[in-house]
This record gives structure tokens, C-alpha cells and sequence, in this order.
């Protein structure tokens, strides 16, 4: 495999440091396409068309920032948390990304699907560094296997948690032998990322918060490991990263934002 030399960032604190990348034509596209990478940027494409949707409801915009303290930016600013997007090629040239089946043992969303991530720790230096460990706690992800080429813009959780996707790159995916750590996973699986931009297996339903209708995004994904469903702030991390890998917007696109979306535009208009 060539090598080239391409920065790996970390947009917590906007430092860069150069690093090799030994990997695939598309997997070196993808660190070159995303080295340039700035949360500014990911906002931009997300929120192009909030302003005019939000100006006719100044009366719960007030609301969610004066009676609603507990949803502030203020608030939500200190959980935070990393999951990691681990991406490489599959035997076909397509990109794969890697996800766990949560162990039913858990107290909070048993068996549901996530990316390997988790909450900072008071030795984590930044963001990557907290999904690159709990990768490696969860699933036996080596590091050193992983090249990591960008952090997008938080997320915000049901809950608040403040968590930011790290997209990180695995050039010698035969060299990643699992251990799954039985009382967080289930079970390991990888899809193609493109299917988060299609109509085949994926669905959404209307919610509700705080007075603001939102579509929840769902994909039904089958394999020889089992039937699983991709929902929530996984699938919504997801689809950004596939519409910013592939420079498209998804086909299922309608007039409902998801949660995401708006919980960035209502912060927006708060500050």
C-alpha cells in the first residue's frame, strides 16, 4: 500500500500534527477530504435552511431558554462523550463502518446498536482519545490500528450528553482481531456507510419535544449476524457522515429536521 503524509486533527483544540497514513486509494481520498475538516463547516451544510423555519415560533424559543434551563448549552456542555467511526474498505471497494449490539446486561438501552464510544475520563487528552479507549475496552480495537482524521460537531443526546463522532480510518482491517467485552457488547457487525443516504430499509416516525416535531431516522440492516435496527443518534450520526464522505444529501430527505438538527438550531438561536 502507498503511503502519504496527511494531518490528523483534533478540532477540540484546532492543533494539527502530521501523521502517515498507510492505506487503500479511497480510504487516502478520504483522509485527504477530510484533513480540511472544521465544525464551522458541518454546521454550515446542516443549517442552511433553519433560519426562516424557526422565526415563526418566538414564543417557545423563549421558552427553551428561560424556562427550560436544564436543556442550555451551559448545561450540556459538561457530559461529554466520543463514539468512534470506524471505517474501512470492504472486500467489494465499499466502505464499511464498524457497530455493537449493546449487552442486554446494561441498564440503559439494552441490545440497542451504537458505535463503540463512551464518556470522557479525567485521563482522556481529547475527544479521539476517548473513543480510541473505549474501543479498545469494548471491542479489542488496537489504537494504533486507526488513523484519525476528524472530530465532527457534537451531538446532543435525549439526555444531553454532549458527544462528538471521531471518524477514524482502519487500513489493515485483517489485522483487528475482536475481544468483545461481554458485559458492554453483544455482538460486533459492520454495513456499508452508503446505506445511509438510500430509501431501501430505512424508515422514520414523527416525534415531539418541546413543543418542536422532529423525524426519527430508522434503518433495518440483516446479515448472517442477525436483524438489527439502527435508529436514534447513531443513524443520525450516520447520515452526516455519509452525506459528508459521499458530498450528497440523503433520497429520504423531507421537511422534518431530526433531533439533532433541531437541537443545533435551537442553541443557535440562543446565543
Amino acid at each position: 500500500m502507498a503511503c502519504i503524509t496527511v494531518p490528523s486533527t483534533c478540532l477540540e483544540n484546532a492543533e494539527f500534527t502530521k501523521d502517515v497514513f498507510c492505506g487503500s486509494q479511497t480510504l487516502r481520498k478520504i483522509a485527504e477530504q477530510l484533513q480540511f475538516l472544521t465544525p464551522d463547516r458541518v454546521n454550515t451544510m446542516e443549517m442552511e435552511h433553519f433560519d426562516d423555519n424557526f422565526g415563526s415560533k418566538p414564543e417557545i424559543m423563549e421558552s427553551v431558554a428561560v424556562e427550560n434551563d436544564e436543556f442550555c448549552l451551559v448545561n450540556w456542555r459538561k457530559k461529554r462523550a466520543a463514539v468512534l467511526i470506524c471505517l474501512f474498505e470492504g472486500g467489494e471497494g465499499e466502505l464499511r463502518v464498524i457497530l455493537t449490539k449493546r449487552s442486554m446486561k446494561l441498564s440503559s438501552h439494552p441490545g440497542d446498536v451504537a458505535l463503540p464510544g463512551g464518556k470522557m475520563e479525567e485521563g482522556d487528552v481529547d475527544f479521539s482519545a476517548t473513543a480510541l479507549r473505549e474501543a479498545m475496552e469494548e471491542i479489542g480495537l488496537d489504537p494504533h490500528l486507526v488513523q484519525v482524521v476528524a472530530n465532527l460537531e457534537p451531538f446532543i443526546s435525549q439526555h444531553q450528553l454532549k458527544v462528538v463522532p471521531v471518524i477514524g480510518l482502519l487500513a489493515r482491517v485483517e489485522d483487528f482481531k475482536p475481544v468483545l467485552n461481554t458485559d458492554e457488547v453483544d455482538t460486533l457487525f459492520d454495513v456499508p456507510l452508503e446505506m445511509f443516504l438510500k430509501e431501501e430499509n430505512h424508515q422514520w416516525e414523527e416525534k415531539e419535544w418541546m413543543g418542536w416535531n422532529y423525524a426519527l431516522h430508522l434503518f433495518d440492516f440483516e446479515s448472517e449476524k442477525g436483524v438489527f435496527l439502527i435508529w436514534g443518534l447513531t443513524a443520525s450520526i450516520l447520515i452526516e457522515t455519509a452525506s459528508l464522505i459521499y458530498q450528497q444529501s440523503p433520497c429520504f430527505q423531507h421537511h422534518l429536521r431530526d433531533f439533532q438538527q433541531l437541537q443545533k438550531a435551537l442553541n443557535n438561536h440562543k446565543d
